[in-house]
C-alpha cells in the first residue's frame, strides 16, 4: 500500500491544492519500508490526483481540500483522510495504528469568495484563509 502526505518542512501542508510536494510511505502491513518527497511541480487540484494515483496512491493524509479535489481523489480510487495537520511521519503512524485523527466532513472554506478586487480567491492562491 501507498499512503501519500501533502508535505512541507516535515509537517501535513494546510491546502491540498497548492501543495509543492507529497511525502510517499509505501506499508507493507503496518510497516513502513520505504518513503521519499515528490514534487507536485506546481499542478492544479485535478493534475495532482492524476499523479497520486499514477504514483499507485491508495490513501491521502491532508489538511484542506476542497469539494473538487476530493471528488477527483474518490473517483481515482483514493481515500482520504482530511483536516489533519501536525508532522506527517506521526500522522502516517497514527494512521497505521488505526489511531488517525481527522475529519470525514473536511472542506476549504476559501473557495469563491470575493475580495472586492473583481476577482475571487477560486481564481489565484490566496494566503489569508484557512482550510478546515
Amino acid at each position: 500500500m501507498k499512503i501519500a502526505v501533502t508535505f512541507e518542512n516535515g509537517s501535513v501542508f494546510q491546502h491540498f491544492g497548492h501543495t509543492g510536494a507529497f511525502k510517499i510511505y509505501e506499508v507493507n502491513g503496518t510497516e513502513v519500508i520505504s518513503m521519499e518527497v515528490v514534487s507536485t511541480q506546481g499542478s492544479g487540484h485535478g493534475a495532482l490526483a492524476r499523479l497520486l494515483q499514477n504514483l499507485g496512491v491508495d490513501v491521502l493524509i491532508c489538511g484542506g481540500i476542497g469539494g473538487g479535489a476530493q471528488t477527483a481523489l474518490k473517483e481515482a480510487g483514493i481515500q482520504l483522510y482530511g483536516g489533519v495537520s501536525g508532522d506527517a511521519d506521526a500522522a502516517v503512524s497514527a494512521y497505521l495504528k488505526g489511531e488517525l485523527t481527522f475529519n470525514p466532513n473536511v472542506t476549504c472554506n476559501h473557495h469563491d469568495h470575493q475580495h472586492g478586487e473583481g476577482h475571487t480567491c477560486g481564481d489565484h492562491g490566496c494566503g489569508s484563509h484557512s482550510c478546515h
